[in-house]
């Protein structure tokens, strides 16, 4: 049997640092309503550039078939993502007269795989899924906001652009990592 459907693409996961302890220590519908206006923030900042595989929690599994990535681009995009957020954040502490203690991190990784459908659902499939999966569970964070490029992302992106190396730590074999610090952009 032969998968036609097999093509190189980008996975991109937004995910909360925080969601755990924020579930535990905020009202359900205060909380549901937070999550809601802060996942919607960054599909809109999206503008349909990535496909949305799934929405999980905290997390969005975006992707998109690209034979030639940019890390110009997606740089761009996580710093969109994540000054929209940042601002949503703020506007909804002001306006629920709370502290919302979240943050992002990114990650970003490339490879071949495919997708199949079940009733009215799209499900990515392969090793670059389960591998981006696993990125979320590194060791290697010491901060909770930052993007991790993964060493396939690196390597088949056109990472040598200007401004790609802009505090960016090598992490031998796996990727590189950018820590964003607690500014909003």
């Amino acid at each position: 049997m032969e998968n036609t459907n097999l093509e190189n693409g980008i996975i991109l996961i937004p995910d909360f640092s925080g969601f755990t302890e924020f579930v535990f220590n905020t009202k359900l519908y205060t909380g549901e309503y937070i999550v809601r206006q802060l996942l919607s923030i960054l599909i809109d900042v999206n503008n349909q550039y990535f496909d949305i595989s799934e929405i999980e929690g905290d997390a969005i599994l975006f992707y998109r078939y690209d034979s030639k990535p940019s890390f110009k681009k997606i740089s761009k995009m996580i710093q969109d993502m994540r000054k929209a957020f940042n601002m949503k954040i703020e506007e909804l502490s002001e306006m629920l007269n709370t502290t919302i203690e979240l943050s992002l991190k990114f990650i970003v990784h490339y490879g071949k795989f495919s997708q199949y459908n079940i009733g009215n659902f799209r499900k990515l499939y392969g090793k670059p899924i389960v591998e981006a999966h696993q990125m979320l569970k590194n060791g290697f964070a010491e901060q909770p906001s930052y993007a991790f490029y993964s060493h396939s992302f690196l390597k088949n992106s056109k990472a040598h652009e200007a401004d790609s190396s802009e505090k960016m730590m090598q992490l031998s074999e796996v990727g590189g990592i950018q820590y964003f610090g607690n500014s909003l952009v």
